[in-house]
């Protein structure tokens, strides 16, 4: 039987496939190849600097396989440490043996090996690691497809910008909107919040074994460690947090996750809003010719891409939610709760991407027709009520909502019922003719213009 038949999680399984670029970076594997990037980073930080006396003079060799083990461990090198980590049952520790071993291998001396996890605890390379991941998964794996899923949404909402649509509020018939700009909602909203994903700050200490750099001042008490530190931290791309315990306190990834959560949330209400579209018949899915939508019922085009995207957003969002809710806490200077939890964070991002990629493929199947929308619109004449009443009100008319309620609440209503109702107001003749000439399809507001606004 295949690996993915017999997988226990659907990622690493039925959607491996679609999944390369997530595994490759939260897999056991990438940890420990991002572990190894940290550990060499900090040999060579040590180099140039405090430790230039002793490793100034590392072979060539030895220095030139620090750096590329900096750029991209091997997967040979992965496997070499994790047969190391099942004698020492410590995943870090692991990487130090290796990584020693190695350098003894190519030449490194007994006292420069020495420099290797120097004054490190294990989250020291732990937290660096994981920062560095969700970095990179941030730029790629989730900002790209949710870039090109506000693409889509702008093309949507230009595209059908003057689409005359019936809004649905309660899910009954209400004042006119175009599809454009129901589409521009989702659109303005998304890139509100991607902007702020963008934002969140992502940390990164390496201090010691309970934040005040105890080990570093014991054995060289000259050097200023607090800006080694520092230095170390932002040459990898990330902010310094110079006041921590043991652990890098974990808010920045509750303020990631939470950004996550906000952003997966828009795409929910998005996701659910065009399947009620589809079903009313506003969208219709382009075929696929090999595609099968029930296993008895030969006609149905199922909006399956919508469906498993809010499936997949809400697993995403319950993981999220608590991973934001859990990894602060700690107690006292340590404990070792966030680590199993920490593991997880590629499967919440696992079936966020994987929403993602469904809701593009959904948004693409998408085509308008108009006939049914205009059809919809043209039977609830109805919701000019609004209109009229508040043409009444602006010229001081008694009772005007009244009036409407009474004789449109809760039943349909013909044209010509409402000419005769308008013809029998004492409005000024302009007013009278404006409504007069107003239909559900004209009666828009400013609807095809901010629907228009999107870039």
């Amino acid at each position: 039987m295949s690996h993915e038949l017999d997988a226990l999680s659907p990622l690493d399984g039925r959607y491996a496939a679609k999944l390369a670029d997530v595994r490759a970076l939260f897999s056991e594997a990438g940890l420990v190849r991002e572990r190894v990037r940290v550990e060499c980073a900090w040999v060579l930080a040590l180099a140039a600097g405090p430790a230039e006396a002793v490793l100034g003079t590392l072979p060539q060799q030895a220095r030139a396989r620090l750096e590329s083990l900096r750029a991209d461990p091997r997967d040979a090198d992965v496997e070499a440490i994790k047969t190391i980590e099942s004698h020492t049952n410590h995943d870090v520790k692991a990487v130090e043996v290796w990584l020693r071993a190695h350098l003894a291998h190519l030449g490194a001396t007994p006292a420069q090996l020495e420099w290797v996890h120097f004054a490190c605890t294990s989250e020291d390379i732990n937290n660096i690691a994981y920062a560095l991941l969700l970095k990179r998964a941030r730029e790629s794996a989730l900002l790209v497809p949710l870039e090109a899923i506000l693409a889509r949404l702008d093309t949507l909402a230009a595209r059908h910008a003057g689409v005359a649509m019936l809004a649905r509020t309660h899910g009954q018939a209400a004042s006119p909107t175009t599809l454009g700009k129901e589409m521009a909602n989702f659109a303005a909203r998304l890139e509100r919040l991607l902007r702020g994903l963008e934002r969140v700050m992502i940390l990164g200490k390496m201090n010691g074994a309970v934040g005040n750099f105890n080990a570093h001042v014991a054995a060289l008490p000259e050097v200023d460690w607090l800006e080694v530190s520092r230095r170390f931290i932002a040459s990898l791309g990330l902010e310094p947090n110079d006041l921590t315990t043991q652990i890098e306190p974990h808010d920045w990834i509750a303020e990631y996750c939470h950004a996550l959560v906000r952003v997966n949330s828009v795409l929910i209400d998005a996701a659910r809003d065009i399947w009620g579209y589809i079903a009313l018949g506003y969208f219709r899915q382009r075929l696929i010719e090999s595609e099968v939508g029930s296993s008895t019922m030969p006609h149905k085009v199922n909006p399956i891409d919508f469906e498993n995207a809010e499936g997949n957003l809400g697993v995403a969002n319950a993981l999220l939610a608590h991973f934001a809710e859990k990894l602060p806490l700690s107690r006292w200077q340590r404990d070792l709760t966030d680590s199993t939890v920490l593991r997880n964070l590629g499967v919440a991002l696992g079936h966020a991407v994987l929403a993602y990629r469904a809701l593009m493929v959904g948004l693409d199947k998408l085509e308008i027709d108009e006939q049914r929308i205009a059809a919809d619109l043209a039977d609830a004449w109805e919701v000019l009520a609004e209109a009229i009443q508040t043409v009444m009100r602006a010229h001081g008319l008694p009772e005007a909502y009244n009036q409407l309620k009474a004789l449109t609440r809760g039943r349909r209503i013909e044209q010509s019922a409402l000419r005769q109702f308008i013809e029998s107001l004492p409005l000024p003749a302009h007013d009278k003719e404006r409504l007069l000439d107003l239909t559900p399809s004209t009666y828009l507001g400013l609807a095809p213009s901010l629907a228009r606004r999107r870039p």
